[in-house]
This record gives structure tokens, C-alpha cells and sequence, in this order.
């Protein structure tokens, strides 16, 4: 556990009592900023009964493991914000409003980035990354960091999901032995606890969808560069994007307008400030309405669940057409991308760590955290190794034949003969379809029971918008339907998701903490 979780009774020892009336559980990120706004709760008041929540959910009681870090600044950043509200100045509607990121997003101050690796436990970089600088500005105030699949499950094939070194393993809430789904496993498990109003997550294939869908919450994958990569951990620049994660698409909608922006240092982002928009007020109950939609025919699904998020759709406005994909073992679009991230990891997190601020980390490369984990392998391989490092650090570099061929391969197996042409041949506007199976049970030492549907390869290899909405629960266990657009439709897909939202009764599943 990271020491800065020392100090939480200390953090909270002064807690200024919170009104019954506003019980953060019962919030989602734009209520409680309502209440913020209305003067009903302050931004410290807030930041204080997160923390409580914390320690009685995630350190004690049912041990979520959902956090592994907080940030000792949270309050003073409380107070500040209050103040400035009481003196007239509102940043945005993300004023005082208190969030987790994943601890692979570097955030100034105390807490080091750890990605859950021993290796990283001192990389206390004193920087924001730039998404983390954008919600800053625009008055969000950062509570903590939250557990992750370790190395944002790159590491081994054979990982279980939401363990790492540092944080140990991360629960689902709605069922303490089944897994979370990763990498951003303690980003969806403390959304679905409501640990704080909203979460962050990354992904480079699955990542914010699949713990979205499992912990019973609402994920958005963006496009890629419309959100900055700066002051992340990466794995993959083709692939790699943070999104939000939230109770509701307006929640994602409000964050993903505050983390969008181009940014200087990222050549993702060229496109980003004449693309971006105000994402929440592009919302309508009417996003559906004549929209041509694919539904995704594939096995695995639950069929009540599909008929009953059909109807809803239809109810909606849209036209729903049965779509049929091809899996892509057959195109050959999994080892291309298999090829891209194996090379990328070596190139990337090698230029990751040699630009690390002096005294922080001795880690130069890929190698060097191989090495690492040997000569720690009781805390580091514990459960599973490391053999997809040790298969990355056998790659040439970025201009190798093979590597270049790889990311033609994925472009035109995701893009061009793959999501593109899906939408032109159908005359769609949108795909939908069950984004992943119910969690699974969390067998550490045995890796991950995966199981179909998964819809994230496509719009992950593509680099296009996903995203994934709670349409139910099966035996217990959230289910997500997920929405996938183009590039650079945000907008529509988060405008249709809303729309499935509102259309019917909520289909938010909320935890049990079942044993």
C-alpha cells in the first residue's frame, strides 16, 4: 500500500460533518456538483466523506483495493476551490468536484506513478499530465489514484486482472470474488462504489470498456488524440488513450470536454482543438432518433438482455439492423496488432522512463524491469511472469519491415475493409452490441476466463470512439451495450448512448458487496 494512504486518518480526522441531505453515495458527478453549486455541500465537505467512503469500503469492510493512492493535497485543494467559488470565481461545472485517476497518469505532488509495479513505487515525477492539468483547470480536484492491472495488463497473457504489486488484487463490488476486468480495474470498481464522483481510466484495447461493463458503470473510449498522452505510462502511441469513467454519459460527457485538447507534445492531438466540442451539450434525448444501427450478432450474448436493449433502442428512434462481424483470427488483424504492441511497448515505455525527471527511476528500458522483476520475482511473479515483455524485448525497432507492415495490416483489417466499410456497406451510423460477458471468478495464479463477446478490438485497433452503457445484470453481474462510431464522432456516440439511457427505467445495477 502506498504511503500515502498513512495519512487518511489524518486527512479526515477534521471532517466537517456532511448534510443527510447530500450523501455522496447517492450522487452522480453532475448531482453532486449541483449541490456544490447550490451551496448544499462545499467541495471539502465532499472531499472528506469520499475519504471516509475509502476507509470503510475499500481499506476495511468489503476491501474493495479499489485505491492505491491518495493524494495528502486533496483537502487543501477543497478549500481552495471553495474559496474561489465564494469570491465569485466558478471554473466549470467540474468545480471542487473530487476524481480518481488510474496510477499509470501522473499527477503532481505526493503520490508516485507507479503503473502497480515495485519498479516504478519511487517514480514521484512532480508533473500533470496533461489531461490531469486540463481537469485541474477546469476545477477538479484529484482525491487519489486507483489500482490497475499491473503494466496495464501487457506483462503476461497469463495475468489476472486488477492485481498488481503494488495495490494487490482489486474486487468487484457487486460480487468480492469476481473479477473486475483490466487494466483500469480499480478505475471501474471505485466508480461502481462511488469512492469518488467520477474515475479515469486508459486503454489500449479493452481497458475502459471491459471494467465498465463488468463493474456496472458507464465507460467512453475516445477517439484517439482527443485526449493527450503526456505523462502516461504508455504502451501502445497507436493505440493508447485515458477516457472517463462515470455513474452516466453526461457524467463522461462533462469530463471528456474538460480532458480534450490538443497538445504541443502530443502529435496525436494536432487534430484535437478543431474537432473537440462541448460533449455534454451535444447530449439529446433524441441521439438515436433515425439513426441506422448495426446490433452485433455473435456468441455468447445474453438474448433477453440483447431483445430488451433492441426494444429500447427502437423505442428510441433509431432503425436496428442485425450485423454480423468476422472474428479476427480469421482476418489476421489480432497478430498484427499483437506485432504493433509488442514493438511499441519496447520503443515507448523506453522513451517513457529515459525522460523521467532525474532521481526518480533507474529503469531505462524495457530490459532493465525485466531484470527488476527477476531479482524481485517473489513480489513481482508471485501469480504469473512476464513472458509478453520478455517477447516485446525481442523486437527491432520502429522502422523494422515487419513492424511497418503490422501497422499497415491493422489499419486496413480495423479501418478500411473493417469498421469503414462496415458503416458504408450497411448505411449504418452506428455499431451496438454487448460489450463483454459477465465478470468472471478471480483465480489468481490461473489467469483470466475471458469469454465472448468482446467488441473492443475493432474500435481499439481503428483507434475510434467506444462506448459502453449499464444495460443490466446477469445472474447478479453488470452487462454493458456499448456504442462505436467512427472517427471523431464522439459526439454522436456519447449523444446515443445517452439517448439508450434516458429511453426506459435505469439499468444501473447497484453493488451488493456479495461475499
Amino acid at each position: 500500500m502506498n504511503v500515502t494512504r498513512l495519512l487518511l486518518p489524518l486527512l479526515i480526522a477534521t471532517a466537517v460533518p456532511v448534510g443527510a441531505a447530500v450523501p455522496v453515495e447517492q450522487q452522480t458527478l453532475s448531482s453532486l456538483a449541483e449541490a456544490i453549486a447550490k451551496g448544499e455541500i462545499t467541495s471539502e465537505q465532499a472531499v472528506k466523506a469520499y475519504l471516509r467512503r475509502i476507509a470503510e469500503i475499500d481499506d476495511s469492510g468489503p476491501t474493495l483495493n479499489a485505491v492505491i493512492a491518495l493524494d495528502p493535497d486533496a483537502v487543501r485543494q477543497a478549500r481552495r476551490l471553495d474559496k474561489e467559488r465564494r469570491s465569485g470565481k466558478i471554473r466549470g461545472p467540474l468545480h471542487g468536484v473530487p476524481i480518481l485517476l488510474k496510477d499509470n497518469i501522473e499527477a503532481a505532488g505526493a503520490m508516485p506513478t507507479t503503473a502497480g509495479s515495485l519498479a516504478l513505487k519511487d517514480n514521484i515525477t512532480n508533473r500533470d499530465a496533461f489531461l490531469v492539468a486540463r481537469l485541474k483547470a477546469a476545477g477538479a480536484i484529484i482525491l487519489g489514484k486507483t489500482n490497475l492491472s499491473e503494466w496495464a495488463n501487457i506483462r503476461s497473457d497469463k495475468s489476472t486482472s486488477g492485481w498488481s504489486a503494488v495495490g494487490g488484487l482489486t474486487r468487484n463490488p457487486h460480487s468480492l470474488a469476481h473479477n473486475t476486468c483490466g487494466s483500469s480495474a480499480g478505475s471501474g470498481a471505485a466508480m461502481a462504489a462511488q469512492l469518488a464522483a467520477a474515475t479515469v481510466g486508459t486503454e489500449t484495447d479493452g481497458s475502459i470498456t471491459c471494467p465498465a461493463s463488468i463493474n456496472g458503470v458507464v465507460g467512453f473510449k475516445p477517439t484517439v488524440g482527443l485526449v493527450s498522452r503526456r505523462f502516461i505510462v504508455p504502451i501502445s502511441h497507436t493505440q493508447d488513450t485515458a477516457g472517463p469513467i462515470t455513474l452516466t454519459v453526461r457524467d463522461a460527457a462533462l469530463m471528456l470536454t474538460a480532458m480534450a485538447g490538443t497538445d504541443p507534445e502530443d502529435s496525436a492531438t494536432v487534430e484535437t482543438d478543431a474537432r473537440k466540442r462541448d460533449y455534454a451539450q451535444a447530449l439529446s434525448k433524441d441521439g438515436l432518433r433515425g439513426l441506422r444501427v448495426g446490433l452485433v450478432e455473435m456468441p455468447g450474448v445474453d438474448p433477453a438482455l440483447i431483445a430488451r436493449a433492441k426494444a429500447r433502442l427502437e423505442a428510441a428512434g433509431a432503425l436496428v439492423l442485425p450485423l454480423k462481424l468476422n472474428p479476427s483470427d480469421d482476418s489476421g488483424l489480432g497478430e498484427a496488432e499483437f506485432k504493433i504492441l509488442l514493438a511499441e511497448l519496447k520503443a515507448d515505455l523506453a522513451s517513457y522512463l529515459q525522460a523521467l525527471p532525474p532521481g526518480t527511476v533507474a529503469h531505462k528500458s524495457l530490459a532493465d524491469i525485466i531484470a527488476f522483476n527477476k531479482a524481485n520475482a517473489a513480489t513481482e511473479l508471485a501469480y504469473f511472469g512476464q513472458e509478453t515483455f520478455e517477447l516485446a524485448d525481442k523486437e527491432a525497432g520502429l522502422d523494422s519491415a515487419a513492424y511497418l507492415e503490422a501497422v499497415a495490416k491493422a489499419r486496413r483489417l480495423s479501418r478500411t475493409e473493417g469498421l469503414d466499410k462496415l458503416f458504408a456497406d450497411n448505411n449504418l451510423d452506428l455499431i451496438v452490441g454487448q460489450t463483454s460477458s459477465p465478470a468472471w471468478l478471480s483465480t489468481l495464479g490461473k489467469g483470466d476466463a475471458f469469454a465472448p463477446p468482446s467488441l473492443s478490438e475493432l474500435p481499439a485497433t481503428a483507434g475510434y470512439p467506444h462506448l459502453t452503457v449499464p444495460m443490466g445484470a446477469v445472474d447478479g453481474l453488470p452487462v454493458g451495450l456499448s456504442f462505436i462510431g467512427g472517427q471523431w464522432q464522439d459526439a454522436k456516440v456519447l449523444s446515443a448512448g445517452y439517448a439508450f439511457e434516458q429511453a426506459g427505467p435505469d439499468l444501473r445495477i447497484k453493488p451488493s458487496f456479495k461475499p
